[in-house]
């Protein structure tokens, strides 16, 4: 068996994941950025919450926790290098450590850029990687505390996992980081029909979290630094691929 994964809309445009092991019980939630509609899912599914695995430690993704654990009695995971920051926790893990959820093991990556102890969990088993605001829906998280050579190596980290993974990640970004590719692949049809598809579904109230590796390799532009095409509409062809994500990145924060 695999995780069912249900997607939590909380604040304006976080998203808690959870990952419920079947044949356990076990329920792991994925960030915490406020308590209220993650308990309201867990009593809909009928699910206890056993792990809560935490990204890193911005308020919008660890906030709630406290009202969480009031409720539930779940071991706290998150980034060794970041401990001081995060909340207290149970375990401190570091990159390429394991975390048991029920049947399901998880790998940690050390994916630095948007905070420096930024971690992303990965699921092989169940086809699902825990991403935060690291790789996400169409885009990449803001560079805040890392550079944009480490956001490069850590999306790269995150390209190389199978095509077929489920990309779990932070926020409903997903329109917006889709208008900003078109400005920088507009030729690219792949992108072009996503676009279309990503408007039906929110204007249906739809999350477009998670996403699958594949579709972001075909149309994330922060993925395709490589590109030819995306190298010529920015006029550096032939460059160094961390330089073009570097441009990358700069635009979409004028965008």
């Amino acid at each position: 068996m695999t995780f069912q994964i249900e997607t939590v809309p909380c604040l304006s445009d976080n998203y808690a994941c959870l990952a419920h092991d079947p044949e356990t019980g076990a329920t792991a939630v994925v960030d915490v950025p406020e308590a209220a509609p993650i308990l309201a899912a867990l009593k809909d599914k009928g699910w206890r919450a056993s792990h809560v695995l935490l990204t890193h430690h911005h308020a919008d993704h660890v906030q709630g926790l406290d009202a969480l654990l009031a409720e539930h009695s779940a071991q706290v995971v998150g980034a060794a290098a970041d401990a001081e920051r995060l909340p207290p926790l149970d375990v401190a893990l570091e990159e390429g450590e394991r975390v048991a959820v029920g049947t399901q093991t998880g790998i940690v990556i050390d994916v630095p850029g948007h905070t420096v102890g930024h971690i992303a969990f990965h699921f092989p088993d169940s086809d699902v990687a825990f991403t935060g605001d690291s790789l996400m829906a169409m885009g990449c998280g803001r560079v805040f505390e890392g550079t944009p050579a480490q956001m490069w190596n850590s999306l790269q980290k995150l390209m190389d996992l199978p095509p077929e993974t489920m990309i779990c990640s932070g926020h409903e970004y997903t329109q917006k980081n889709a208008e900003f590719a078109l400005t920088v692949d507009p030729d690219n049809h792949a992108l072009i029909s996503r676009k279309d598809a990503i408007d039906r579904a929110r204007a249906k109230g739809k999350p477009t979290v998670p996403s699958q590796l594949s579709e972001e390799l075909d149309t994330n532009p922060f993925l395709r630094a490589r590109s030819p095409a995306i190298q010529a509409q920015l006029g550096m062809t032939g460059a160094d691929p961390a330089e073009v994500f570097a441009e990358l990145r700069a635009r979409k924060d004028r965008f």
